[in-house]
């Protein structure tokens, strides 16, 4: 809706949520260990390291570190894209992404985002 040339946002009890702040925190951890974790998924698929061992030599990194980034690449993409955008749960640590974690996506975000929601609504369709 628009009134007087900017956009009017209601909530389903009428109150004006347009003028919300939107929470950005980006998480400059969380944002380089998935870059890493897709840029050494994109290493293996095309054949620059044959193994995990090859990139933590190559690295100079342990190989349970890079196993564990590389984990990061079974995120659910929402999941990757709020984080990538700022927008994941202020509980949504690296430490917990670290962690092991459901492969299923639905799993996931009840895990890390708790029974049913969703990361918060994102502008960008990076992924999409």
């Amino acid at each position: 809706m628009r009134h007087g040339g900017r956009r009017l946002v209601l909530a389903p009890d009428g109150s004006d949520i347009s003028a919300s702040p939107v929470t950005r925190h980006i998480d400059n951890a969380m944002v380089k260990a998935v870059a890493r974790a897709f840029r050494w998924r994109e290493m293996l698929e095309n054949g620059t390291y044959a193994t995990i061992s090859e990139i933590a030599a190559a690295e100079k990194i342990n190989e349970s570190y890079v196993g564990r980034i590389l984990r990061l690449t079974l995120l659910a993409p929402d999941i990757v894209e709020a984080i990538l955008n700022g927008r994941q749960p202020t509980e949504l640590q690296l430490d917990v992404l670290m962690s092991r974690f459901p492969v299923a996506w639905r799993e996931q975000s009840a895990t890390f985002l708790g029974r049913g929601q969703q990361c918060a609504p994102l502008e960008s369709t990076a992924f999409r």
